[in-house]
C-alpha cells in the first residue's frame, strides 16, 4: 500500500489556470465566431455552449460560447422574434475614452444582434448591484458614445437580475419547443385559445381535440412568439394562468 505522504508529493502545490475549454470541430456545425473564448473555469458563474441556426448562419447551426446564464437567457430572449435574422457573441473590443481613468480602454459587448431590416443592436449585460454604481453607469456613458455606426446602430443595456431562474429556465424549454415543428397542434392551439373559454393552461389543452403532449408543446410555442401571455417568472405547467396578448 502506498503511503500518504508519498501520494501528496505527487500533487502540484499550487493549482494554476487552467486555458479556456476549447470545443472540437463538430461535423456539419459552424465553429465558434467569438473574438474571445469564455468558456474558463469558475467556481461561481456557470459557463454556457449552444449550437443555434439563424438565417445570417443560412439556417446551419453555429457554434455560442455564452459568459453565463444571464448572457444565454437573452439570447434565447432574442431569439423567439421573428425579426431577429442573426445572433453575435463576444464582440471584437471597442476602443473608448474612460474620463474616470482618462485614457482610452477597451470593452467587447456581449451580444449584437441584427434584424431582418438590418438593423444591429449592441447588447450591454450586467447586474443590478454593478448597474446601481455610479461608476459603471459613467463607463456605460462612455462606451455607448463611442458606439459606431458601422458597430451597431444603437445599443442596449439588459439587468441579469430581470431573467430569474424560472424565466432562465422557461426560455431554455421554449427554445427547445421552438426547434419542432407542428403547425397543425399549433393551428389548434390558437383558434382554441381565440374562441373558446379558459383560466388555465390545462383548461385551453382541455378544449382542444388532439394528444394534450402535443398541444402543451403547441402552447409553449405560442407563449414563446407572444401569441399566449403567462407569467414568465414562474414555471410554465398546466396550472399556468395563460391568456391571449393583445
Amino acid at each position: 500500500m502506498s503511503n500518504y505522504e508519498d501520494w501528496l508529493q505527487d500533487q502540484p502545490a499550487v493549482t494554476k489556470k487552467q486555458p479556456a475549454l476549447g470545443v472540437s470541430p463538430i461535423h456539419g456545425v459552424l465553429p465558434y465566431a467569438g473574438d474571445r473564448n469564455p468558456l474558463t473555469r469558475s467556481d461561481t458563474v456557470k459557463r454556457v455552449s449552444a449550437a443555434i441556426a439563424t438565417p445570417m448562419t443560412g439556417g446551419i447551426r453555429q457554434v455560442y460560447h455564452f459568459d453565463g446564464e444571464s448572457e444565454y437567457a437573452v439570447a434565447l430572449d432574442a431569439l423567439r422574434s421573428p425579426e431577429l435574422y442573426g445572433l453575435e457573441v463576444q464582440l471584437h473590443p471597442l476602443s473608448f475614452y474612460c474620463r474616470q481613468k482618462r485614457k482610452v480602454r477597451t470593452h467587447r459587448f456581449d451580444l449584437r444582434l441584427t434584424f431582418r431590416d438590418g438593423y444591429r443592436r449592441a447588447v450591454f449585460v450586467r447586474n443590478a448591484t454593478s448597474l446601481a454604481r455610479r461608476e459603471t453607469q459613467d463607463e456605460i456613458d462612455d462606451i455607448f458614445a463611442a458606439v459606431t455606426e458601422d458597430f451597431a446602430d444603437d445599443a442596449m443595456v439588459v439587468c441579469t437580475d430581470d431573467y430569474t431562474r424560472a424565466y432562465r429556465d422557461n426560455l431554455r424549454r421554449i427554445w427547445d419547443y421552438l426547434q419542432v415543428k407542428d403547425d397543425e397542434a399549433d393551428a389548434l392551439v390558437e383558434d382554441a385559445a381565440r374562441n373558446s373559454s379558459y383560466w388555465y393552461l390545462n383548461d385551453l389543452i382541455a378544449n382542444c381535440d388532439m394528444e394534450p403532449w402535443r398541444c402543451y408543446k403547441a402552447a409553449m410555442r405560442l407563449i414563446g412568439q407572444n401569441v399566449l401571455w403567462t407569467d414568465m417568472h414562474g414555471v410554465i405547467d398546466y396550472p399556468s394562468r395563460v391568456g391571449l396578448n393583445v
